[in-house]
């Protein structure tokens, strides 16, 4: 039996909360956010929530007023005695800053970790989250799904023939490999070096492409630098095609143009956070799947009490 229940949304991912909450059979609940004229917002909840499952859909990408938002929300649904609380979030910003890689840093993610945990959420579903050990930041349970249960169905149904499964770094290897083992495929890796964030310095490919249909899989696209820099190598060395799977459409500078003059053929992206149209008008290279049916279900089986481990499909 499923227990009572009401989905929210933040206005930064509005949209795929419409399609989670209409899939979920569920009406999107009402949320007017108050704006005053230094910046400040307070969001309010415009229907009751006292004793309900509360499900708020909020990816937390820049800016940081998307993250706060959602705290906000957390803490108003707690304070309006709703039962339990479970936070959305389709894309978990800060996820980079997952830990002290030098001196004098903080840890992002962890402190976000604490932030959401003191606003009152039960329960965080999420995304392809940058690093695994951020789940045992939370001392609250962690739902974390993987964009490959949309992936790998995309790449089989086109039964693409010579495939290679390639890492655009070292730290994509699991993924890579994941995706290699699932689908009887051969595997290279990039191997790449930095000396400043966001900006590649050299870079070199392991295994072999010449004459193969090569798909690179990532978590993310931030600049694209690195994803467009190993599509270019993996044409230079002969490879027939360069596709790219990245969940998270970050998006950001000049990634839509280096995309658009690089050896990529599609990338595919998940709709965790929005494409705006001045970055589509910057190429047609770029195509979205939806993962709004994949939270839905994990929505309904939350409020069910069912296992939701048949979505782990790989890591």
């Amino acid at each position: 039996m499923q227990e009572s229940a009401k989905v929210f949304s933040g206005t930064a991912t509005r949209y795929l909360a419409e399609q989670i909450a209409a899939r979920s059979g569920e009406r999107l609940g009402e949320v007017s956010v108050n704006r005053f004229s230094d910046g400040e917002f307070q969001p309010s909840f415009e229907e009751t929530v006292r004793g309900e499952l509360v499900f708020i859909v909020q990816s937390t990408f820049p800016p940081s007023d998307n993250l706060f938002e959602l705290l906000l929300m957390v803490d108003a649904a707690r304070r309006a005695s709703a039962k339990r609380i479970v936070a959305v979030i389709p894309y978990f910003g800060f996820a980079r800053q997952d830990r002290k890689d030098k001196p004098r840093v903080s840890i992002g993610a962890k402190l976000v970790a604490n932030m959401l945990t003191a606003a009152g959420v039960d329960r965080v579903m999420t995304m392809d989250l940058h690093a695994d050990q951020i789940q045992g930041f939370f001392e609250v349970p962690v739902d974390h799904l993987f964009a490959s249960s949309i992936f790998l169905p995309y790449i089989q149904e086109r039964a693409i023939p010579d495939l290679v499964i390639a890492a655009p770094d070292t730290g994509g290897t699991k993924r890579a490999n994941a995706y290699a083992k699932h689908l009887g495929a051969d595997m290279a890796i990039c191997y790449k070096q930095r000396k400043v964030a966001n900006q590649v310095d050299s870079m070199t490919v392991i295994g072999d492409v010449k004459e193969r249909n090569v798909v690179l899989v990532d978590d993310m696209v931030d600049t694209a630098g690195t994803l467009t820099k190993a599509a270019d190598m993996m044409a230079d060395l002969g490879a027939r095609s360069v596709t790219a799977m990245c969940t998270h459409a970050v998006l950001s500078g000049e990634a839509c143009k280096r995309i658009n003059d690089s050896a990529l053929s599609q990338l595919i992206v998940t709709d965790t956070i929005p494409i705006s149209d001045e970055k589509r008008a910057q190429t047609n290279k770029i195509k979205q799947q939806t993962v709004a049916g994949l939270f839905a279900d994990v929505i309904k089986r939350v409020r069910s009490h069912e296992s939701i481990s048949s979505h782990f499909i790989i890591a």
